[in-house]
């Protein structure tokens, strides 16, 4: 894999913003992403904050990375996709399953309004918010535990991501979404694949299947 980075590489402010165009140049808009307001965040967002140390020479690079117990953060053109398909807009409420290191979260808090995020594991949680509070993200929400089992139980959201896979489409997922809502997340075992649900104003529900993934298993507490 060619690093985005020289060799002289200083690790300075000017290096990441470098690396953060030819990341947007060649991994998004060099695909299929065209979002610009998407294309925009992520070139001004400091990824290389959201991995440990010894990895910021590698957050610009095409590939997943570990954030430490057994999660990751996924790789650039991922979160731009699924961000992508979720028609982000100012003020929509969406809700994030699986904070992780917190950059997913942070691109939602750039493009929507309100931002739930969830994280099971407590320490991910604890860092994922003391980097965005750094970032002075003020609306975004947090919790820690299932996903699933909000306390909010009547919350509904515009949009949904989910950053870990369970085997199949939770239903309470559903049931959050407002009419005219989108839920953006892998599902799938062994064998996974990038859903995109709809939940249509008349409240019919529509499942579209658009390319396959590999994402961590969905945890749940039991």
């Amino acid at each position: 894999m060619m690093s985005l980075f020289s060799k002289q590489s200083s690790n300075t402010e000017d290096e990441f913003r470098h690396a953060r165009r030819l990341m947007v140049e060649r991994q998004l808009a060099g695909r299929d992403i065209t979002n610009p307001d998407v294309l925009e965040v992520m070139r001004r967002l400091p990824r290389h904050l959201f991995v440990p140390s010894d990895l910021q020479l590698e957050a610009y690079e095409d590939c997943p990375l570990p954030i430490g117990y057994g999660q990751t953060i996924s790789q650039p053109y991922i979160v731009a996709s699924m961000t992508e398909m979720l028609r982000p807009h100012e003020g929509m409420p969406v809700l994030e399953i699986g904070t992780g290191s917190g950059y997913q979260t942070a691109v939602l808090a750039e493009l929507c309004g309100q931002v739930v995020t969830v994280e099971i594991v407590a320490e991910l949680s604890t860092q994922a918010q003391r980097v965005l509070k750094e970032l002075g993200y003020a609306n975004i929400t947090f919790h820690i535990g299932d996903g699933l089992m909000l306390p909010e139980a009547d919350e509904r959201f515009d949009g949904i991501i989910v950053t870990a896979a369970p085997e199949t489409v939770p239903p309470e997922l559903i049931e959050r979404l407002k009419p005219g809502g989108r839920l953006v997340m892998p599902v799938g075992r062994v064998s996974q694949d990038l859903l995109l649900i709809t939940r249509e104003v008349g409240g019919k529900v529509t499942t579209q299947s658009l390319y396959p993934v590999r994402f961590v298993p969905m945890q749940r507490n039991r």
